[in-house]
């Protein structure tokens, strides 16, 4: 199933919803069923008890009332999720471009919550630098408080897969050894355009990956290539901290960015990025001058 957040209108300010996407519509499912959480996360945490009157509504699909997709705005799945941690260093060819060698251990950094973006809105090129570049990433949500969870059961805590671009100022980002501000700018985590759950998209680990910019093919990898798998990644994580529901986890992003180039290729305003994931879908983000208003 396909679970998006949306707004029914073309700015996107208004109350976030939640719809059902079957092929080019969206079921809104406030309209058809009572008492269901009106947001992600709290769907994401009755989500066992809810989820067979989800799956007999997406099964009516087909009636008068139904939203086209392309009327919607859509907003990122879960507008504030309560943690987003990135892997750094996860394929092969990515760690070749950046110089430096294979990590001994997964290396992680944290994006600020503050970054969330819909998988369609603009992202920022920032005053204070103008090294901005794309990363395109799987990402998946976790769907169940959880500690200390073991391989072989990592796939039982993953509600969904969605696509992401973890959006990075890389002179921010390298100019200390610690990479969270660099990544937490705001609009610099769009995601979706929805959550394509667990049990819908299967196995996560042989999905084709693509990056345009400007419709230029610029990274083209399988998740097959990840050198940390989505279940080693939370076997990792959770030995740290409790994951929760709703928190977004980005698996890192194969060779093809920005600074990998000689010289370097920094996105410009104007500049359009678009992240495909076979079985997924596709975001694409605008760049624009970031507003020089400080409120």
């Amino acid at each position: 199933m396909k679970l998006v957040s949306f707004s029914k209108y073309a700015q996107g300010a208004q109350e976030a919803r939640i719809g059902i996407v079957v092929n080019d519509r969206i079921i809104d499912v406030a309209a058809h069923l009572a008492d269901v959480p009106s947001d992600m996360i709290g769907l994401i945490n009755q989500w066992t008890a809810q989820r067979p009157r989800f799956e007999a509504l997406a099964g009516k699909a087909g009636g008068a009332d139904e939203l086209v997709l392309a009327d919607v705005t859509l907003l990122a799945p879960v507008p504030r999720p309560g943690k987003i941690f990135g892997i750094g260093l996860n394929y092969a060819d990515h760690i070749a471009e950046s110089g430096m060698g294979r990590p001994a251990d997964q290396v992680w950094f944290a994006k600020a919550v503050t970054s969330t973006n819909a998988p369609f809105a603009s992202i920022e090129l920032p005053l204070a630098s103008t090294q901005l570049d794309y990363e395109a990433e799987l990402a998946f949500v976790i769907g169940t408080r959880c500690r200390n969870v073991p391989v072989e059961r990592a796939h039982e805590v993953i509600f969904g897969y969605c696509a992401a671009n973890d959006v990075s100022v890389r002179d921010w980002q390298l100019k200390t050894s610690q990479f969270v501000l660099g990544k937490s700018f705001d609009t610099h985590c769009p995601y979706g355009p929805w959550i394509v759950t667990s049990d819908e998209l299967g196995d996560p680990h042989a999905l084709d990956i693509r990056c345009f910019v400007n419709g230029e093919i610029r990274q083209s990898s399988n998740t097959k290539e990840l050198i940390y798998n989505c279940f080693e990644q939370v076997a990792h994580l959770s030995q740290a901290m409790t994951l929760e529901p709703g928190d977004l986890i980005l698996t890192g992003t194969p060779g093809g960015v920005g600074i990998g180039f000689k010289p370097a290729r920094w996105l410009q305003a104007g500049d359009v990025v678009r992240v495909e994931i076979d079985r997924i879908g596709m975001i694409e983000n605008r760049v624009v001058a970031q507003s020089a208003s400080i409120f």
